[in-house]
């Protein structure tokens, strides 16, 4: 996780934290709380400190699960939205970064008890995202618990239903795979289905990145929803797709290409011609491409991928995106690429014969060589 966003847990937030549970349940040793908590803190990283705070609280509750969620619930901030009213954190109650302890703690104590540790996650997640506490539910609990999120889809809560697809992303950044939904992701979709068109774009997003982690390992199956999704879309739902199918337009995936739109074109001409045969590192590597005999205005999205060497000597193609445009009236055209062989931090250049490929609609139509010299 990024370095600054570890400072949103906090030896501040740990104090207000402790007022907060000692103010909601008279049992509560706030001393020992902060003591435990604070103990250490900056020298975390994120999540360590997320569980560092989450097991200092844990020895400070009751351990009847009831009592425990009830202490919870008291101790949330009053607003089921804080962000929309900007707030970050305060004295008034659990939210933000500061829940993030709890969201996890719910998980620890409830796992063995959905029915009722779902209901808790649901209102945590009003006041901060739920998405990685939920995961071992659905990972030990799955039919139970996408009927549970099934029966959320209409809360009015925006955080809620993010939650519902969120949550469910099988392959979600910092967060445990769900290996069962990576293999069959079916179940997910009728969850996708009902929130694609949602009225908050910060659930959108999410039923789009949920599809975007489907895609990385049934790319056919999200461009077959992609082209039903598309028929008489909205521009919100346009703008969902396309984000969802992101990877696979970047990889030049025809199914999906072929569902925006960008067809195959039989018989298309192409020429591609490298006016730097030879390419000093530090320079660019130019080359031109003539396409012709194509469809007058169709359109075409065209890619190119350079076949570096690796150490070994064999190569590795990276993909890059050119142009998104279409053929003139004479089903025709033309155009030059300037790419710079720079120092990168992400890529060691070795000297060797290199290549340049181009894709037009997913289809690969013209491959040349050029030397690299170091």
């Amino acid at each position: 996780m990024a370095e600054p966003f570890k400072e949103l847990i906090n030896l501040n937030v740990v104090k207000i934290t402790g007022e907060i549970f000692s103010r909601v349940y008279a049992g509560f040793d706030e001393t020992r709380f902060v003591n435990a908590a604070s103990d250490g803190l900056t020298d975390l990283e994120l999540k360590e400190r997320t569980q560092h705070i989450m097991h200092a609280l844990d020895a400070g509750l009751p351990e009847d699960f009831d009592a425990f969620a009830d202490i919870v619930l008291a101790a949330l901030h009053p607003s089921e939205d804080p962000d929309s009213d900007g707030v970050k954190f305060s004295a008034a109650g659990v939210c933000g970064f500061a829940a993030w302890p709890v969201t996890d703690l719910v998980t620890k104590r409830g796992l063995g008890c959905p029915e009722k540790a779902l209901p808790v996650l649901k209102e945590v997640t009003k006041r901060f995202s739920a998405e990685f506490a939920i995961r071992p539910f659905l990972r030990d609990h799955p039919d139970y618990t996408l009927k549970t999120l099934q029966g959320w889809l209409g809360d009015d809560n925006r955080h809620v239903r993010r939650l519902i697809s969120e949550g469910t992303r099988p392959r979600l950044p910092w967060g445990m795979r769900l290996h069962g939904f990576v293999e069959n992701p079916a179940p997910l979709l009728p969850l996708l289905e009902a929130l694609k068109d949602d009225g908050e774009e910060y659930v959108r997003r999410s039923v789009a990145n949920n599809l975007n982690d489907i895609a990385k390992d049934h790319a056919d199956l999200v461009a077959g929803i992609a082209g039903r999704w598309l028929e008489g879309a909205s521009r919100n739902r346009v703008r969902l797709v396309r984000h969802a199918c992101r990877t696979l337009i970047k990889q030049g995936h025809t199914e999906t290409l072929a569902a925006f739109g960008y067809r195959q074109v039989e018989d298309l001409s192409a020429l591609l011609r490298i006016t730097t045969p030879v390419v000093e590192y530090g320079d660019a590597l130019v080359f031109e491409l003539d396409l012709a005999q194509g469809p007058k205005n169709h359109k075409v999205m065209v890619d190119y991928a350079v076949h570096f060497v690796k150490a070994n000597g064999q190569t590795s193609a990276k993909v890059f995106k050119w142009k998104d445009t279409q053929l003139d009236a004479k089903g025709a055209l033309s155009a030059i690429k300037k790419h710079a062989i720079k120092p990168i931090t992400t890529r060691v250049y070795y000297a060797g014969v290199h290549a340049v490929e181009v894709f037009v609609n997913g289809a690969s139509v013209a491959k040349q060589v050029f030397e690299l010299k170091l």
